[in-house]
Parts: C-alpha cells; structure tokens; sequence
C-alpha cells in the first residue's frame, strides 16, 4: 500500500469512526433520558446469561433457520480480529498479527477463510428464505436485502482481495487459506500490473463497505447488533410476572404517557430489536387479525424515541447525561391512533398478557409490562378505557368482585359442605383462597366444590374467608386500574396475616400469581400452592387414591398464568397420566411455553373481541382437531372461554370441558 493510499485511508477512518462514535454517544445519551432502575446486581450471573443468549444464543437456535442466523454472527465474531488487522494494516501498512508466531496466525487465517464461506452461504440462505419460503412474520423489506448484499460484496471483496494476494506471491497467504488459494485460479494468465491493481480495488471495496456498514448501524433494524449483548446482560432473571407497586401522592403521573417516562432498561429494549418477527407469530392477538404487533409495538416506540430523544438532546448541553423531567415537551406523542412513531389505544388494550411474545424473543425485550404502564396512564390519569370496564371497575371498589354481587353471596357455592370458615374461629393448616370465579360463576363454582372435595379425601385442615374474602386484584393491575388493586391487596394481606395462614391454595392461576409474585410487594409472605400442584402431591404420596380410571381421551390446556408466568407445566400433565391408568394426555401443537392463550388474560375475561377472529375459538378448534372427548384446563377463565369455544362449534355433545380438579374429583368418589 503506497502512503498516499495509507493517508486517504486514514483520513476516511478517522471521519468514519468520529462519526460513528457520535452516534453511539447519541445513542447512550437517549438512553440516560429514561428512569433509574437498578439491573446492576448479580453481576456474574449476568455474564453468564450474556454468554448463553448473546453469543451462543440458545433462543435463536431453538427456532427453525436459527442456526443461520447463528453462523453469521458468529462468522463477523471470527472476522472481528482480521478486519482489526485490516483497518490498523490500512493506517500502518508494516503491521500483522505474524508476531503472534507463524501457526496461530495461519490459523487465524484459516478460520477467517472458512467463516468468510460460512458467512456467504448464510446470506443465500437467507435470501433464498425470503423469496421462496418466507413465513408470515419475516418482512422481505429493500432494507433486508440491501443489508444482505452489502455482506455479500463484502465476503466477495474478501476473497477476492486474498486471491490477488496469493497470485501475486504471498506464500504466508498461500498456505492458510484453502478457499482463497483456490479462487487465485482465477488470475491465471492476467499480468502482476492488472493483479495489483484488482488487489487494491477489492482491498478499497472492502474498505469502504466495512466503514459505510459500521456508520449504517445505529441507522437500520441492525442496530441490535450493538444494544442486544448488553440486552441479554441486563434481563431479567425470571419471567416477568409483576409489575413495580405504584406510590399515590398529590403531583405524581401515574403511568406513561411519554417515551421518556419509561426506565433506561425499556429504551434499550426498544433499540434491541431484531426485528425478527417471533413475537409476533406467537402473538395471539395478532395471529387472530388484530391491530397489536409486538414487533410493530417496539418498533414504534424505538422511532418515538429517536423523534424525541434528538429534539431534548438539542436542546440541552452536548455533555449532559440525565433523565429527562416528566414536564419535559415530546415532538410526537407516545400514545395516538395516527401517527406511525406512536402506538394506538387499541393496540394497547388488544394484549392479553399472555407473554408469548416475551418468552420468544431472543435478546429478552419486555413487551408487556410497557403496555401495562400505557394502560395505567390511560385509566389513572384519562380515564379513558373501552366502556365494558365501567361496570366491572365499579364493581371492583365497590362490592370487591367483578360481577358486583354481594358478599354475602360469597360462600353460597359451599352451602351443605363441610367447611371451616376462619372468621369463625376455626384454625386451619391450609386456606383455600377460591376467588370471584369459583364463589360466584355458575359453571366455576363446580370447581370450588371438586377442590373441597379433593381436600376432605386427603383429610387437611383447611379453611376458606368466607364473606371477608375479597377479589385478588388480577385483572384489576393488568387492566391498569391500580389504586383499587392497591386497595384489594393490601386488605387481602392484612387479612391472611390477621388469621396467620402460612399455605394458600388456589384453583385460580390469576390468583395463584396474584398471591405469589404481586402480593410480596405488600409484604406477602406466605406459600401459594397452585391446586394442580397439591393434587400432584397428594397423588405421588398416595395421600389420595383412584377408585377408577378416566375414560376417554383427554387434551391439555396449559394457562398462561400457570405455564409461562410460573413454569407450573408437569404437575398437571402428571395428575393426567395418573387419572388414565398411565396415558399421558393428548398435546396441541402449541403447548407448554409455547401455548397459545385462551384470550381471557390481561383482564379480556371482562372485554368484548370485536376485531378479527375471537382467540378462544382460534383455541378451540386447535383442541378440537386433537379428536378428544374431555379439554383439560386448570383455570376458570379457561374454562369458560373453552366452553364457549365448544358450543360455537358445537361439539358440547361430545367433548366436554373440564378443570383437572373436577377429573380428580369424579375418579375418588
């Protein structure tokens, strides 16, 4: 390389890496206008789950056509150090990484050869995937394939560049890259002076794609080539099953309104996505024709943010690093029905907190809890919600129950039974939480009595409220209402300690979460056991016995708030194999944490589906082609979305729906 060539090169470094540092200086700055929240503890498991799902990225390999996507990454992770070399050899033409001996530098030489291949097969795949088999969630945008061809002409310029080099007589060269060597064929009979000059031609090719890539970055859906490591090091440890309890006091905002009032760690998720499409596949609102798209969802918030985040950065000191205040103005608003950087009240409303989309992504973006956060602005601060609600927030803080029937109807379900009520006097190992479900619907208050049925068989000294009991407050905080939440929680807490209960069991998996995760908050520090996990026990003890067999077959159901929310999935499937005489039951094609919802969480029990195919029925028919005679499900609202499933395709003839509760119940009379 002349010096001539060495000083343009510098020159066209220096303005490219100014310029891309500018950016990701841009970039932290916007991060730092969210709020504090603290993802700088275990520090060490952090590392190691950035190991695990950054690079060796479990999830995306868990996917079809993941190993793709793991070949190229991992492919620019082995260029990494040759493209190092390149761009210092490029400024100070003498240096190489030979001193680091004569072997370990061929080897060096040898793998960038093998993944530079690697890399170029990938991009075919990809390509080839695009065009002629590309699913539904995979957008075959100019963007894709422009990306796609500058890695090609990329790999091209590489092997091209060696290949000259090799014909042109470097032996070190020669003798450590196979591909290239063979591709110096090529150049047979063209003279040294036109070899030399397609040498530097590629070598610039490469140099100027390698540059321009870099500076593209913070441009395109590739930013998460930056953001997504530090993603993965910042998740969370577990699935996120709760929300932060909210302080009420005079001149606070309850919720988000603005991209700013969001934490650092939501902003990076919005600049962490891969636009892979995931989420939205498994999404249930979006599989049934809605307006929520997880991946849309991000999206918009990501272009909101840059909207914003450039017009406060102009407007303060270049060196500042703060949160933004809560007055501060937004060129575009977060929440609107017409603008594509902002994100419309009916997508919002439209999310049943299944978190599908959450346990698909591959670099841990947290999709829910933003739209809970939205949810909370839009009822606390707007009152602004779909009219179905009225009834059922009112009857939340008035009468402490969905339905608004009077608490004296509470324990109306347990009439002729043998049951202690605590307010009685009665002390108890166990308190049998049953919820709105199981005290006031009809067809749920047949579980409540299969449940007290299954507790006498295995003689426990249990108990329930009775009248004190009042609403767990579930979809009462995934709706957004919450103060009456914060109202239902603390007097259910205050209440359980009052009788000083240590273990709680639910049939509810809304309450089962409720109690175990929510309620800490409140200084909750009892055990909650789902009813399908003490069934399972008593079973495995032979605490309780089978007088008969199960007939039929029977298809599982796994909640969202039972299986993705608590990782509850073998319990239930176990309490089945028992109940058949050993069968395990039929499965869905969707099943465990891949289950698809029954559309009643995140509070749509109370809300009408007025867009697009009814999930339930999506469901229903995926259970229905499983041929069984009894749908097993282990929650109420599962229950009663499935039964409605049934009759719309009326089937109630011949599939019956169950909770797991009223088979166990049936087998041990």
């Amino acid at each position: 390389m002349s010096r001539l060539e060495s000083f343009l090169f510098a020159i066209v470094f220096l303005f490219a890496a100014g310029f891309f540092l500018r950016n990701v200086y841009r970039y932290f700055a916007m991060l730092c206008l969210g709020r504090w929240e603290n993802r700088f503890d275990l520090l060490w498991s952090r590392f190691k789950g950035m190991i695990l799902y950054a690079f060796i990225q479990l999830r995306v390999v868990s996917e079809k056509f993941g190993i793709n996507h793991f070949v190229l990454s991992w492919g620019f992770m082995v260029l990494l150090l040759i493209n190092f070399q390149f761009i210092v050899a490029g400024i100070f033409p003498r240096f190489s990484f030979e001193f680091l001996g004569h072997v370990p530098y061929g080897i060096l030489l040898f793998l960038a050869d093998i993944m530079s291949l690697a890399v170029l097969i990938s991009v075919v795949v990809a390509v080839i995937r695009r065009i002629f088999f590309r699913p539904p969630h995979i957008e075959a945008t100019f963007e894709a394939f422009f990306i796609l061809s500058l890695v090609a002409f990329l790999m091209a310029a590489y092997f091209g560049l060696h290949a000259a080099e090799i014909q042109l007589g470097d032996d070190t060269m020669k003798a450590w890259v196979p591909l290239s060597l063979g591709l110096s064929s090529l150049f047979t009979g063209v003279d040294s002076d036109t070899t030399h000059l397609l040498s530097r031609c590629f070598w610039w090719i490469h140099a100027i794609i390698l540059l321009f890539f870099l500076n593209y970055l913070p441009y395109s859906k590739h930013l998460h080539i930056l953001t997504a490591i530090p993603n993965c090091f910042f998740r969370s440890f577990s699935f996120v099953n709760t929300l932060p309890r909210m302080t009420f006091r005079k001149g606070l905002t309850f919720g988000v309104s603005k991209i700013v009032q969001f934490s650092w760690k939501d902003l990076l998720d919005f600049f962490s996505c891969t636009e892979c499409g995931r989420c939205q596949a498994a999404c249930p609102a979006n599989n049934t024709g809605k307006e929520l798209n997880p991946r849309i969802l991000i999206h918009q918030g990501k272009m909101n943010l840059l909207k914003n985040g450039r017009a406060i950065l102009s407007s303060r000191p270049a060196d500042t690093l703060a949160a933004a205040p809560d007055d501060a103005a937004m060129v575009v608003p977060l929440i609107n029905h017409q603008k594509e950087e902002s994100i419309s009240t009916e997508a919002i409303w439209e999310c049943t907190t299944c978190g599908a989309c959450m346990e698909k992504c591959p670099v841990f973006i947290e999709h829910v809890p933003k739209l809970l956060w939205m949810r909370r602005h839009l009822v606390m601060e707007k009152a602004s919600f779909p009219g179905e609600l009225i009834n059922f927030f009112e009857n939340s803080e008035q009468r402490f129950n969905p339905w608004g029937i009077a608490l004296s109807e509470r324990t109306k379900w347990a009439q002729g039974l043998d049951i202690k009520i605590l307010s009685e006097g009665m002390k108890v190992d166990y308190l049998f939480f049953v919820g709105c479900a199981g005290a006031f619907d009809s067809r749920n208050r047949q579980v409540a009595v299969a449940v007290s049925h299954i507790l006498n068989a295995a003689n426990l000294s249990w108990g329930i409220l009775g009248t004190e009991e009042k609403c767990c407050g579930d979809s009462q905080r995934r709706l957004g209402n919450e103060y009456v939440f914060d109202q239902l929680a603390r007097s259910n807490v205050e209440l359980i300690r009052k009788y000083n209960t240590k273990k709680i069991v639910t049939h509810c998996p809304h309450c089962f979460n409720v109690l175990k995760n929510d309620y800490r908050q409140f200084g909750a520090d009892f055990e909650v056991i789902h009813h399908t996990q003490l069934i399972s026990d008593l079973l495995k003890k032979g605490i309780i016995t089978l007088k008969a067999k199960a007939d039929g077959k029977t298809v599982i159901h796994d909640s969202c708030y039972l299986g993705r929310y608590n990782g509850i999935y073998h319990e239930p499937r176990e309490i089945l194999k028992v109940a058949s005489g050993g069968n395990p039951p039929l499965e869905m094609k969707r099943r465990e944490n891949k289950s698809f919802c029954c559309g009643a969480g995140g509070g749509r029990m109370w809300m009408e589906e007025k867009v697009g195919k009814r999930i339930y029925l999506e469901r229903t028919q995926e259970a229905l082609q499983t041929n069984p005679s009894t749908i097993a499900v282990a929650c109420p609202y599962c229950l009663t979305m499935f039964e409605d499933g049934v009759k719309d395709e009326k089937a109630q003839e011949t599939v019956k729906v169950k909770d797991i509760a009223e088979i166990i119940s049936e087998l041990i009379a």
